[in-house]
């Protein structure tokens, strides 16, 4: 060497002299214990980030913003039909001996990995709003000592908004529960009573209602039974009259926030897309859905508009909101590759088999014999009638966006 003999190693020899002369040995234990805190709480995070990846449900309830926290919503009350049962048709023997939704696959995606009675592979819309309001998920009315302090729901599967006797005078047959909505109303009834009996507008004055998604199955019940276009047009007042009716009944106890949804785009169900596939005059939309039963659910849909106009204007204090599941369903086929849905997929259910859209009326999910797809969340369908939980969720998403300024909710 030429100029030093200070190589790396002897620089290095220089550090270490200088950092032992300069540092305590207290200091090097702190500064030991602060580099273990901070490798522990890196491996307790990325633990979690894999638990929540491998927990659809966890990480939808924990990373989403819950936007109708801030309504001060204490309870839900939801009324209708499959789209938001929670368990009340496998409480009812005769509902339940006709349900597929109690066998697997069905919860397969349910956080706690159990059939629930929730025809789905796992999250309702309602439990999503649930969530939202950072409430429990509600308990089935049906279910024996169950928590009711937050709500109830006394949805059930295939009920109808008009009675069994009406729908009998119409030639059309139920097939699943007699659990209609005025059944479910009377349901309502009791369970005020009994909670709430000497000042239920005061217990219910920060309740939010969901009046359906109800009335869409006697409509499907009479085209599966034969009924023409006309004859399942006439319905169409009968059974808004049903639901508007029902809105007053809730009313009457103390609701001051309802939210009465409409139908969504059936014609884009792999169940009606079948039913209408047999006939040669058939057409469809951009999306592939059945036009003619599109137009008559945007038809229904109008209706239902009208009537909730009427009562808002019956009762200007009370938010009466229309839940547009339609035109979310719309947004949510305009965005399907953005959403995460494959576009090969839309239009198939995730567990079923067979057929043009693999869908077949003698082998249904739930059925031996019958799987789910490897991969729901890339499933708009679940079963050709309902939806995946990926899909609710969605759904929930646009749908809370569109009813929060209709609910008066203080700003944060």
């Amino acid at each position: 060497m030429s100029y030093t003999n200070s190589t790396l190693s002897v620089q290095l020899q220089w550090m270490f002299s200088h950092y032992k002369s300069i540092c305590s040995p207290g200091w090097i234990m702190a500064f030991t214990i602060r580099v273990v805190v901070v490798l522990h709480l890196l491996i307790i995070i990325i633990m979690s980030l894999l638990l929540l990846q491998a927990d659809a449900q966890k990480l939808l309830i924990k990373l989403e913003e819950r936007k109708m926290k801030k309504c001060g919503i204490n309870r839900i009350y939801q009324f209708g039909d499959s789209l938001s049962d929670t368990g009340n048709c496998l409480r009812e023997t005769y509902c339940r001996a006709h349900s597929g939704c109690r066998f697997p696959p069905y919860g397969m995606n349910f956080y706690q990995k159990a059939v629930t009675g929730r025809c789905s592979n796992g999250l309702l819309m309602i439990d999503f709003i649930a969530l939202e309001c950072d409430l429990p998920l509600l308990n089935p009315s049906l279910e024996e000592n169950a928590d009711f302090s937050h709500g109830a729901n006394f949805a059930v599967s295939g009920a109808t908004a008009l009675s069994v006797e009406s729908l009998a005078k119409k030639k059309i047959h139920m097939s699943y529960t007699n659990s209609t909505l005025s059944v479910q109303l009377q349901w309502m009834s009791f369970h005020f009573n009994s909670v709430c009996s000497t000042d239920c507008p005061k217990y219910l004055e920060n309740s939010l209602f969901l009046v359906g998604e109800i009335g869409g199955d006697e409509l499907t019940y009479g085209l599966n039974q034969g009924k023409t276009m006309e004859e399942l047009r006439r319905m169409v007042p009968v059974i808004v009259h049903a639901i508007i009716r029902g809105v007053r009944r809730v009313i009457s106890f103390g609701a001051t926030r309802i939210v009465v949804p409409g139908n969504i785009p059936a014609g884009c169900n792999p169940v009606i897309l079948t039913i209408f596939g047999t006939r040669p005059s058939t057409t469809y939309d951009e999306y592939g859905c059945v036009k003619e039963w599109n137009n008559f659910m945007m038809y229904y849909n109008n209706y239902l508009k009208r009537g909730i106009h009427m009562l808002k204007r019956e009762y200007p204090n009370i938010s009466i909101i229309y839940g547009d599941y339609y035109n979310a369903y719309l947004w949510l086929r305009q965005n399907v590759v953005a959403l995460g849905f494959d576009k090969n997929f839309v239009l198939k259910p995730c567990c079923e088999i067979g057929g043009d859209y693999n869908y077949r009326e003698d082998m249904k999910c739930g059925d031996p014999g019958v799987e789910a797809c490897a991969d729901p969340n890339i499933y708009i369908s679940w079963d050709g009638l309902h939806l995946t939980q990926r899909a609710y969720s969605w759904l929930t998403k646009w749908l809370i966006d569109d009813i929060i300024p209709q609910l008066n909710c203080p700003e944060k």
